[in-house]
């Protein structure tokens, strides 16, 4: 009977992909966090401005998947760094855009390289074919959780 069945946490998918997630991220942070100062959730932040320039904060939580109040948080702390402008957005006045300032493109463009190289070196434990099919089901797992919200 499924109700009577234990959760086994380190064979349950969601605790896996969480305790991966983390682990990758807290890796990679460490590489930003003392030269940048920069948190997860800021870096995140900078790196979707870096990628989609012009949006807001709500798309910004939307693209990542964070939490709002962490969004706007990490928006508010690179506001006063002075590493990303709020701005009113052109078609609509009540709407801010957010955008990444001088400073915030220097950092982006230090930091990415970092991010990327990290991820090479991770997935280099992985052969192209299990790189690609790793893509595949990444992709299928997002899209069928979407369809099961």
């Amino acid at each position: 009977m499924a109700g009577n069945t234990p959760l086994e946490l380190e064979k349950f998918l969601p605790y896996r992909l969480s305790v991966l997630s983390n682990t990758v991220s807290q890796a990679i942070a460490r590489e930003y966090e003392t030269r940048f100062q920069l948190s997860i959730t800021g870096w995140r932040v900078l790196a979707v401005l870096g990628r989609y320039e012009g949006i807001s904060a709500r798309e910004v939580a939307e693209r990542t998947a964070m939490d709002k109040v962490a969004v706007s948080r990490a928006v508010a702390e690179l506001e006063k760094d002075g590493r990303v402008r709020r701005a009113t957005a052109d078609h609509d006045k009540r709407q801010s855009v957010l955008s990444l300032t001088a400073k915030g493109r220097k950092v982006y463009a230090e930091v990415a390289p970092l991010a990327l190289e990290h991820e090479r070196r991770l997935l280099a434990h992985l052969d192209e074919q299990e790189q690609q099919w790793l893509g595949r089901i990444i992709d299928k797992l997002l899209l069928a959780e979407k369809t099961l919200a």
